[in-house]
């Protein structure tokens, strides 16, 4: 597993930030400044991220042990997979709140606020609390680091998340995987269930060039006494090594299967599930069918793992009425001022989520509304990729979907150093056949601006950071209700 190593000169720029950060955070906290707090904390976390990736778990571990391992009073599922994690952890999570258990989940990434990286009962924490927590974290990380060296953010988040629990007394939580599984900083954590959603090309620098290889990263956070779960398939070898390492560790595996799945168009799908029959599901797209099996299957090994029990009545109407933010999640009328046409979220980072995007859209382009609130063609795609992904793959999956190849698309950046530029993305583009006409943007807002001279349905897909910066200026105009996710209007309670 490779690291990238950080550069001296970084890290002695990044402890000066830190330390700044630090002292803001401490005054801030005294004062009871949650906002302010928590912006500082929020300086003082990311600067970590100059560590680069620094994949392994002994710092977890002795982070964790030295903010005296909130982990351990903690039972629940982690959550590994390449695509679907986020829609398994929001389905069980919707079913654990339609059965009232108070519970935590970490869906990663953020879309607007860092904070969305824990939430309780669906809303993010709010920003005195979380400020709190990182502070403990950063002095913990200040004991272990002679001996183990700096911990990275995503470490700092992991043990920030633990602490925040145990401070919320939360003894429930549903954990998402950030990277692979063997050497992720959450695999520190042993919750009872370990789930694997499927596996398939991604983070190859990381996780190997292969389905097997990078489906023993994955599988490795199946430990001696869980329930297993996954719905991965025999490509590439993937499920054989799912049940090696389930035999390996004594771990009964649930294979999950989603039986017949229909689109109810903008009223979500509905999927047959063993033992179950038909279950309407809310959220969009008929992929969802799988995850749905995986979500149920979680939640049969969770109640067989005395975690929780949640019965059919409630499974019912928690998937009935889940959602996923940034992810195939329709938002009607969003530009305002009588604008009644939709627009589409979904984050569609990798190939895989590209066809699933491209594939739903059989289904849903016919429900989608344009300006005048009646179906218009053509679709406008708003568009970006981070330059490491496979981009040309991308492109071609989303080509597969007719009513983008006669969409008109526009490519943009989100700002990000890893962010494609907008004219690299138009050749790449044009190339697949994507698009009908294709423009460029130099930011998300020109982008939506440009959309909005149209009159057709607005999709925004490509990247979960292209997604929150639409969303949150959604929520900044006031056309999407702030899910508790706004940093410059959170207050500071608790």
């Amino acid at each position: 597993m490779p690291e990238l190593p950080s550069d001296p000169e970084l890290i002695r720029e990044m402890r000066e930030r830190v330390a700044h950060a630090r002292r803001e955070v401490v005054v801030a906290i005294a004062e009871g400044r949650g906002t302010d707090a928590w912006r500082a904390a929020q300086i003082a976390l990311e600067s970590r991220g100059r560590f680069g990736i620094r994949m392994g778990l002994e710092r977890s571990t002795a982070l964790l042990a030295a903010l005296g391992s909130p982990e351990e009073r903690v039972r629940g599922a982690l959550v590994a997979g390449t695509n679907g994690k986020g829609s398994v952890v929001a389905l069980v999570s919707a079913a654990l709140r339609a059965a009232g258990v108070r519970h935590a989940t970490t869906p990663k990434p953020h879309l607007v606020s860092y904070r969305e990286r824990v939430q309780i009962d669906g809303r993010p924490l709010p920003p005195l609390p979380f400020a709190q927590s990182v502070a403990r974290a950063l002095d913990a990380a200040d004991q272990i680091e002679a001996r183990v060296g700096p911990a990275t953010e995503f470490e700092l988040l992991v043990g920030a998340v633990f602490d925040a629990l145990r401070e919320k007394e939360i003894n429930t939580a549903i954990v998402e995987v950030g990277l692979g599984g063997r050497l992720d900083a959450t695999h520190a954590w042993d919750g009872g269930v370990a789930v694997v959603t499927n596996v398939g090309l991604d983070h190859q620098q990381y996780l190997g060039d292969t389905i097997e290889a990078i489906a023993n990263e994955k599988a490795a956070i199946i430990m001696r006494g869980n329930h297993a779960v996954t719905g991965a398939s025999e490509r590439g070898g993937a499920l054989d090594v799912i049940r090696h390492h389930a035999q390996r560790a004594g771990a009964p595996l649930t294979i999950a299967h989603a039986g017949v799945t229909r689109s109810l168009g903008r009223s979500g799908i509905e999927v047959e599930l063993e033992g179950r029959g038909r279950v309407h599901v809310g959220l969009l797209g008929r992929h969802q069918g799988a995850n749905a099996a995986v979500a149920a299957a979680t939640l049969d090994a969770l109640g067989k793992a005395g975690i929780v029990s949640v019965n059919d009545e409630q499974l019912r109407h928690g998937f009935a009425t889940a959602r996923w933010a940034g992810r195939l999640e329709l938002i009607p009328g969003a530009l305002g001022s009588g604008d009644e046409r939709d627009l589409l979220l979904d984050g569609a980072h990798n190939e895989d989520g590209a066809a699933a995007l491209a594939a739903s859209l059989g289904d849903l382009a016919p429900e989608l509304r344009g300006s005048n609130g009646t179906h218009a063609a053509p679709l406008v795609l708003i568009l970006a990729v981070m330059a490491d992904k496979s981009v040309a793959e991308l492109c071609t999956a989303l080509a597969a979907a007719p009513e983008l190849r006669t969409a008109q698309v526009i490519c943009t950046s989100v700002g990000d150093v890893r962010s494609l530029a907008p004219e690299q993305l138009v050749a790449q583009v044009r190339t697949a056949g994507l698009g009908a006409s294709v423009c460029s943007a130099a930011d998300p807002l020109e982008a939506l601006m440009i959309a909005a001279q149209q009159n057709g349905p607005i999709i925004v897909a490509g990247s979960l950071y292209l997604v929150g910066a639409i969303r949150s200026e959604l929520m900044r105009r006031g056309t999407l209700p702030d899910d508790g996710s706004r940093d410059d209007v959170a207050g500071s309670s608790i």
